[in-house]
Order: C-alpha cells, then sequence, then structure tokens
C-alpha cells in the first residue's frame, strides 16, 4: 500500500512539473530533482529502498527504446562517425584518466576498480539530454547529444562489468593484471554490440511485420510495450549489451513504421511511447533527489563528514569536463574539414564520369594504364543501368551530405554546447549502486558517483540556457530554408499524385475502375475536398484521394533513402498525409 501511495503521488508530481516547467523557464527534470531533494529531507518521509537493477532493466530500455524510435536517422547516419566516437573511445579515455585520479585520491584502490568507477562516471544520461533539445540550438548538436547519450551506456556498463570481473579475479599489483583489464574488454565490447545489433535487428523487423498484421488497436499497443524488453532480455542472456539492442530496435522500428504501420498505429504510438517517456523520465529524476538523504547518511557515518567525497566528487567532474572539451575541439575541427569545396569538385567529377557512362561515352584512361571503365559498360545493359543508377543515387546521396554539413557547420561555440550538454544522470547513480558489496570504500565511491550526477545536472542543467544565450547562437525553427525545403518536398509530393492519376491502372482499393470524368475532375484540384459529400460521386472521389495519398506516401518513402530532404521535413509531411487520410476514412465511415 506504500508503495502504491508513492507512485501515485509521484505520477501527480511529473505531471504537475511537466506541466509548470515551460511556464517557469525551468527545465522539468531539474525542477524533479530539486523536489526529490526536498521531500527526501523531511524526517518524516521514508524511502523505499529501489533495486537498481529496476532502473536498467525496467526503465533504461523503454526509454532508450522510445528515444531511438524518434531518432532523426539520416541526421544520425551521417554523424555517426563523431557520435560513434564520442561513445566509445571518449568514454575509454575519460574512464581511464579517472581511474588514475582516483587512485591517486584513494589509496589503495583497487586499479580495476578505479576502471570501473571512471565508466560509471564517464558516459553521459539518456534523460539528460532531454533538458538541451527545449533550447532552440542546432539540430546536428542535439541529434549528435542523443546518439551519444543512447550508445554510451553500452560501452560504459560492458567496461564496468569487464573490470568488475576482473578485480574478483585478480589482486592489486598483479603482474597480468594490466593485461587481463586491456585484453578482456575489447572482446567482450565487439562481442556484446554484435550480438545486439543482430538481435535488436531481428526484434525490429519482426516487430514491424507482425503489428503490421495486427488490426486491434490495443493488442497492437500491447506487443509494442514489450518490444524493448524483448530486444533487451535475450541479448543479455548472451551477452550482449541489451541497451543497445533496444535502441537498434527502435530505430528500425522508427524508420519502418511509415512503410509498414497504418496512420492510426504511428499516431498511437507516438502518444503512448510519449506519455510513458516523460513518466519514467520523470520517476528517475525524482528518485535521484530522494535517495539523496540515505546516500548522504551512509557516507557520513563511515567517513566523518562529506569533505573527501565532495572533493573527490569535484575533481572528477572537473576532469570529465577537461577530457571533453579537449576530445570535443578535435571532433569539431576534423568536422569542419567535412565541408571543404575540393570535396564537392571532387564528388561531381565523379557524377560527370557517370553521366559519360550513361551517354555511351568511354572515360578517358587513368594514369597508369588502368584502361577505360567505360567501355566496360553499355547503356543497354541492365546491369549497367543498375550500377550507374547506383552510382548516381550515391552521389547524390554523398552531395546531399555535403550540403548538409555546409548548411549546419560545427564551430567552437556549438562544441561549447556539447561539452557543456554532457550531464551525467541516473545511469551513473544506478550503476554505481550495482558494485559488490564487499567493494572496499564501496560507499564514498556510491556518494562520489551521486554528487558527480546531481552536481552535473545542477550546475550544467541550470547554466546551460545561459551559455547559449551568451554565446548568441542563432536558434532552430520555421526558417525560410526549412519553409524552402517542405514546399520543394509538398511538389515533389504532388507530382507524385499526378503521376498516379494519369497511370491507366488507376484502382479502387476494391480493384473497380474509377470512372474516366473523376480522375479528370480531381487532377484539376488536386486533393482540395469536394463541395458535396452527398452523392456517389463524391464518395468515389473521397476514395480516390485515398489513393493518391497511398502513391505520395510511397514516394515519401522513396524520398527518405536518398538524403535530399531532413528528417524533420520528412516526418512533417509524412503527418499531414496521416491527418488527411484519417480526415478521409473518418467521412467515409460518416457515408455508409
Amino acid at each position: 500500500m506504500e508503495i502504491l501511495v508513492f507512485a501515485i503521488l509521484g505520477i501527480v508530481v511529473i505531471a504537475l512539473a511537466t506541466a509548470v516547467a515551460p511556464k517557469i523557464n525551468i527545465a522539468g527534470p531539474l525542477i524533479l530533482v530539486l523536489i526529490g531533494i526536498g521531500v527526501g529531507l523531511l524526517p518524516f518521509v521514508s524511502v523505499p529502498q529501489v533495486n537498481p537493477d529496476f532502473i536498467l532493466v525496467g526503465v533504461l530500455p523503454p526509454l532508450l527504446y522510445s528515444a531511438a524510435v524518434a531518432l532523426p536517422a539520416i541526421e544520425f547516419r551521417r554523424d555517426f562517425g563523431p557520435i560513434a566516437g564520442l561513445s566509445f573511445l571518449l568514454v575509454i579515455v575519460s574512464s581511464i584518466v579517472l581511474a588514475v585520479f582516483l587512485m591517486l585520491v584513494i589509496p589503495g584502490l583497487n586499479p580495476a576498480i578505479a576502471v570501473a568507477v571512471g565508466a560509471i562516471l564517464s558516459p553521459t544520461d539518456a534523460v539528460a539530454t532531454s533538458i538541451v533539445k527545449r533550447l532552440g540550438v542546432s539540430g546536428r548538436v542535439v541529434t549528435m547529444l542523443e546518439g551519444e547519450s543512447l550508445l554510451n551506456d553500452a560501452t560504459a556498463l560492458v567496461l564496468l562489468r569487464t573490470m568488475v570481473a576482473t578485480a574478483a579475479i585478480t589482486t592489486v599489483g598483479s603482474a597480468t593484471e594490466d593485461a587481463e583489464i586491456g585484453v578482456g574488454f575489447l572482446p567482450a565490447f565487439a562481442w556484446g554490440v554484435l550480438v545486439a545489433v543482430v538481435i535488436g535487428a531481428i526484434v525490429g523487423y519482426l516487430n514491424l511485420r507482425l503489428r503490421s498484421l495486427i488490426g486491434h488497436s490495443a493488442a497492437n499497443t500491447a506487443i509494442g510495450f514489450v518490444i524493448p524488453f524483448v530486444a533487451y532480455l535475450p541479448t543479455e542472456e548472451l551477452g550482449g549489451s541489451g541497451l543497445v539492442a533496444a535502441v537498434v530496435a527502435g530505430i528500425v522500428t522508427g524508420q519502418g513504421s511509415a512503410r509498414w504501420f497504418t496512420p492510426e498505429q504511428r499516431m498511437s504510438d507516438e502518444h503512448n511511447w510519449r506519455t510513458i517517456e516523460v513518466m519514467l523520465e520523470g520517476a528517475v529524476f525524482l528518485l535521484m533527489g530522494l535517495e539523496l538523504k540515505e546516500i548522504v547518511t551512509g557516507n557520513v557515518e563511515r567517513h566523518d563528514g562529506l569533505g573527501t567525497g565532495i572533493g573527490v566528487a569535484a575533481g572528477a567532474l572537473g576532469i570529465l569536463l577537461v577530457v571533453r572539451a579537449a576530445y570535443v575541439a578535435v571532433l569539431v575541427w576534423a568536422q569542419s574539414r567535412r565541408a571543404r569545396d575540393r570535396q564537392r569538385k571532387r564528388l561531381e567529377q565523379i557524377g560527370e564520369r557517370i553521366d559519360a557512362i550513361a551517354a555511351g561515352d568511354a572515360m578517358p584512361e587513368r594514369p597508369g594504364g588502368r584502361g577505360r571503365r567505360g567501355q566496360e559498360l553499355s547503356s543497354d545493359d541492365p546491369r549497367s543501368q543498375r550500377l550507374i543508377a547506383s552510382g548516381r543515387s550515391r552521389i547524390a546521396r554523398a552531395l546531399s551530405d555535403l550540403n548538409y554539413y555546409q548548411a549546419s557547420p560545427l564551430g567552437w561555440k556549438h562544441g561549447a554546447v556539447i561539452v557543456w550538454a554532457g550531464m551525467r544522470g541516473v545511469v551513473t547513480l544506478a550503476a554505481a549502486q550495482t558494485l559488490p558489496a564487499d567493494t572496499p570504500e564501496r560507499a564514498l565511491l556510491v556518494f562520489v558517483a551521486f554528487a558527480v550526477a546531481v552536481g552535473s545536472l545542477m550546475i550544467q542543467g541550470f547554466t546551460l540556457p545561459w551559455l547559449v544565450r551568451m554565446l548568441r547562437l542563432k536558434p532552430t525553427g520555421d526558417t525560410p530554408l526549412d519553409r524552402a525545403e517542405q514546399t520543394d518536398l509538398d511538389d515533389r509530393l504532388r507530382e507524385a499524385a499526378a503521376s498516379a492519376l494519369s497511370d491507366p491502372g488507376l484502382r479502387r482499393r476494391d480493384g473497380r475502375p474509377f470512372p474516366d470524368e473523376l480522375v479528370e475532375f480531381v487532377g484539376t484540384k488536386l486533393l482540395d475536398p469536394p463541395d458535396d459529400e452527398t452523392t456517389a460521386a463524391a464518395r468515389d472521389a473521397l476514395e480516390l484521394r485515398l489513393v493518391l495519398i497511398e502513391a505520395m506516401r510511397r514516394r515519401l518513402n522513396e524520398l527518405s533513402s536518398g538524403g535530399a530532404f531532413s528528417t524533420a521535413a520528412l516526418r512533417h509531411a509524412l503527418a499531414e498525409l496521416d491527418a488527411d487520410q484519417l480526415s478521409l476514412e473518418l467521412r467515409l465511415d460518416d457515408e455508409a
């Protein structure tokens, strides 16, 4: 009964904090942390003990899955290199540097445990990145932060497990310890990622196919809720990273939903997962605040005060920021080289060579006598046509990527935001509590992790809006470029609808042909609502418009793989088509 009361009060508090946060211009997670700290310090409040496995297994998979479904996949692909570096290399470097620091300030600390604590403190939190979404910074920066927080948990948790296991079978000063630490992590990480990607992709694909066959909305939604755990549990049993599996399943589901799901399913998923995301995010931040009293009390009793823990936490947080700043500086410099004009010239030259091959002209012989490749291909050969089309598609995608890099360059201001937005959160706290009970200085280490997480959220979270204003970053939003892109996309979809109208095989959903005069009439007033919905002709017009919407959605799916349009524009167009289809179907049902 007591837990039920806490759950009810928690839901109410989370809902109110979420509603109030935009009005007072403070991120909801920060409000919930403060509320949790205040309530936890009350003498008559007893906070129930929460098993950290509940957070790692019960909360993080659906949270990461939900974020992955909504992840802008086109932009994620374009910046996968820097995201992978932030998620893997930066975590490893930060863990090693922190391990050296911890061994210096905590005498006798096992090196493997020191690396494990470094892994606990290194990853940014997927929940914490929600704070930056409302600040209007570059969408590219937000995508990189989201991608990093989705993937770096796997690196940290695999490294944590490996180091804890290493500490259990080695002794301090063992001659083989360092070798085992280095050799044990890489195979474990490679296996963990491989298993996660395979299982996550399979689960995501099966999710799309299965749910596309289930028409009952409640049953369909129920299956959607368990997908993160279906991906997580078998992956963990096979020694993989269940969190990465949940992320991969979410990405596959998000990318395939436009093709396999109905408009009702997409709309239902969006609202349902948004509700779950708000509740789970709020719960973990509220829990962080509530647990402050118990963690602080236990540390005071064992270490005669908080000075040591606070000092170690402050040093660790400072090191994290310095290492992150150094890495991001190199990353920003490297990314600036990707948008150079000479790359565009090289791509255009390759495109000209492909056009010459398509026109039947032989390519000039390359220096070194490699032969005339153009003579090996014929514009009349189907295989050659496929190769030419594939080459053109790749060049077009590469040019679109280059346009993206040039339109959204990363400068030092964006780098500053990436550094300061790298907050730690509930993953750090939950992972710290999984340290073995017999770990020396365990209470101190758990307190340090808690102090780093809460201090990071409070200091960086509250000052990040001020930093964005001080840097005078141009906020994103409905810019003329965005409207031009949307107009271009709308024109292409209307062209697809017009092309469908000219198809002699155009049929109703039941297979009957449409009257010629109706096709001609709709062609003159493409997708405009009919003036009169009471006649049979008007009903035929509604059905014809539904067929045209399906044609435009197919064209939209084709455009989504080309890279010419942003994920935001594609999703906006898909939402408009879904809304139009639902409206037309409702009007047809009313006439039935």
